[in-house]
């Protein structure tokens, strides 16, 4: 049962037919981990906090730095020099007191990543590292747990939905780690804004999840460039010889 705070402070969003106070009670019992607390994972863990997810946690190894704070909007220049999930974790308690958040300060690797995905019903990939995408979508798949992927670069980015046996995982889409090193947003660059709307794209994605409503982007890789502000689709299926989900 929700209690009279908890109705005014979710009251817009429950006044949606497709939330409603069952959708709410299900947001607040939910569990979704957020693997990357840079440019995507800030607005994802942001807003995914504000929508009353129950326990909300965090993964990443790094700290913030000056250089993060132009699109890293959940840190501030008070918490340069911590470790990002402590950073994002300050921000997003005070912002929503009613939920647990989790911190996991490491980074996500092929020996820790099944034990820590474990605990969640839903996770979001907001990284920056080719391999280490690979690697999460693997242990996803793996574990049966519904992955959120986001990438940027300059002015563009993509989102797409893996449901594990119901449509592509990553390695279908993108079969093979480049053989030459992808620069990373860092290094190529990156315009705030667009983390923010592929973040915030990937934060819906996991509440629909959760709250069993609307077309998740399964089998759709949704490609953005914010220089033309154009948003397209691309449809992409599932290979059957995947050596990550092609014998589920």
């Amino acid at each position: 049962m929700l209690t009279r705070r908890q109705r005014e402070r979710y009251a817009r969003q429950m006044v949606i037919p497709q939330v409603g106070e069952a959708g709410q009670e299900k947001l607040l019992s939910s569990r979704v981990l957020v693997v990357g607390l840079g440019g995507l994972g800030s607005p994802a863990a942001y807003y995914l906090a504000a929508a009353g997810v129950g326990v909300l946690g965090l993964a990443d190894g790094d700290s913030v730095s000056e250089s993060n704070l132009h699109r890293q909007i959940v840190h501030g220049a008070s918490t340069v020099g911590l470790n990002k999930t402590v950073s994002a974790a300050i921000r997003l308690r005070d912002l929503n007191p009613d939920i647990e958040i989790r911190t996991h300060p490491e980074h996500l690797t092929p020996f820790n990543a099944t034990d820590i995905i474990g605990d969640y019903e839903v996770v979001l990939s907001c990284l920056d590292s080719m391999e280490a995408r690979y690697m999460l979508n693997d242990a996803c798949v793996a574990s049966r747990k519904p992955l959120v992927e986001g990438g940027v670069m300059r002015f563009s980015g993509l989102v797409t939905t893996i449901i594990p046996g119901s449509g592509p995982c990553y390695r279908c889409i993108f079969p093979q780690v480049p053989a030459t090193p992808t620069m990373s947003p860092a290094e190529a660059g990156i315009v705030g804004p667009v983390p923010g709307v592929i973040g915030s794209v990937q934060a819906m994605e996991a509440l629909k999840i959760v709250l069993g409503t609307g077309d998740l982007l399964v089998g759709r890789l949704l490609l953005v460039d914010l220089m033309d502000g154009s948003f397209r689709e691309v449809k992409v299926s599932r290979d059957a010889s995947c050596p990550a989900c092609g014998a589920l």
